[in-house]
């Protein structure tokens, strides 16, 4: 009935030389896209440490991340863009928003504006959703600072990209801080940091927020050679005390290497790398068991470094090494780790991938290192846009 409906104002727009806004076409035509992320993987001891959301987490297959996309203009002014993540816990399916927001598209002077539910754009890894990264599972330091599933809330988002003869943008934003994606900052009630219980704190004033600055700029070092780089800073509130905040630094460095002559991409050379630290002010508690902890300052501190070589056309060869040092005793990942990583990418076309994947993992509170390995196969079916450079 509607789409007569809408044929019938067509047609009678077309003959009286009425053009009709430009949404009710696109009402029906938004871009649609099914992403399908697995993987099969078998570890040398069943208790590893891999603690991301979307890691591959268990011997045996795991279904990482099943995401529907929808995305389009909404009007000359707005953009819409929604991911839905389908999932599976226990043989138990569930749906999660994982980002809905509108951006604007015609602020002078470069700016942008970004409202809804979206992942907080610190650094170049915690933007990303599971498909786009370069290895089958999340960096440590990424799982210890933002949890398994990224940081990510409702918020409002400023970007100005500054009319320089290099590139320069600044980006600020304001998200809630509460919430299974927030886990350095209020988190969820119930839940613990080294050892004390988080607690219920509402939102009473702008002081209550997640506030995240960033700087990020690129350069062509040649023709063939190009350079991102950037710094992101945090500071929120934390829900171990009723005025207790966290803060975290970071540092991203990102170099990309791709002749002139290359064929569809191919060959490239990619170094990138990371650096965080936190700084966390749990308050003070008293336990069910009458112990009392007295307030204290926990540190926090990691990198990652990684490079990729597409050496052939289609083919893939990728290196990674990272270390993290968190100071919750009561963290199951704290204390001293490192790991070593290296993969090989087939992609069969733009719209599926078959990664290989080998882990090696040393953790201080471990006698013997845990060796795991993936084998990851993604598939695209519909429009999905590209990614940020």
């Amino acid at each position: 009935m509607m789409r007569s409906i809408l044929f019938a104002l067509i047609l009678f727009g077309a003959i009286l030389g009425i053009a009709l806004p430009a949404r009710s076409a696109q009402t029906f035509n938004p871009e649609i896209s099914l992403d399908g992320l697995f993987s099969a993987a078998t570890f040398s001891d069943p208790d590893h440490l891999q603690f991301g959301a979307h890691d591959p987490n268990k011997r045996g297959f795991t279904l990482q991340n099943l995401e529907l996309t929808l995305a389009g203009n909404v009007d000359p002014y707005f953009r819409g863009e929604a991911h839905l993540i389908f999932g599976l816990e226990d043989g138990e399916s569930f749906i999660e928003v994982e980002e809905a927001f509108l951006t604007t598209l015609s602020l002078p002077y470069g700016l942008q504006i970004m409202g809804g539910q979206f992942f907080t754009r610190f650094g170049r890894q915690n933007p990303l959703h599971p498909h786009a990264w370069d290895f089958a599972d999340q960096n440590i330091i990424n799982t210890l600072m933002f949890g398994g599933d990224g940081l990510r809330s409702p918020g409002i988002q400023l970007s100005a990209l500054l009319p320089l003869p290099f590139y320069l943008e600044l980006i600020g934003s304001a998200q809630n801080a509460e919430g299974e994606t927030a886990t350095s900052f209020l988190f969820a009630p119930g839940e613990t940091f080294a050892g004390r219980p988080i607690l219920e704190r509402d939102v009473h004033d702008e002081g209550d927020l997640l506030y995240l600055s960033r700087i990020k700029t690129s350069l062509d070092l040649s023709e063939s050679v190009t350079l991102v780089a950037g710094t992101s800073h945090l500071f929120g509130p934390n829900g171990t005390g009723e005025n207790t905040s966290t803060r975290i630094h970071g540092v991203d460095l990102f170099v990309k290497w791709k002749p002139l002559t290359a064929d569809h991409g191919w060959p490239f050379v990619t170094f990138q790398g990371e650096a965080m630290r936190r700084s966390y002010e749990a308050g003070e508690a008293t336990l069910d068991d009458g112990t009392v902890l007295s307030g204290e300052k926990f540190k926090t501190d990691g990198f990652y470094i990684q490079s990729l070589y597409g050496f052939k056309r289609r083919w893939v060869a990728g290196i990674r090494y990272e270390q993290a040092d968190a100071t919750d005793p009561v963290d199951p990942a704290s204390g001293e780790r490192w790991r070593a990583s290296s993969n090989l990418t087939f992609y069969p076309s733009e719209f599926s991938k078959i990664r290989l994947q080998y882990n090696y993992d040393k953790s201080d509170d471990r006698d013997d290192p845990i060796h795991a390995v993936f084998i990851q196969y993604e598939f695209l079916i519909g429009a999905h846009g590209a990614h940020t450079f």
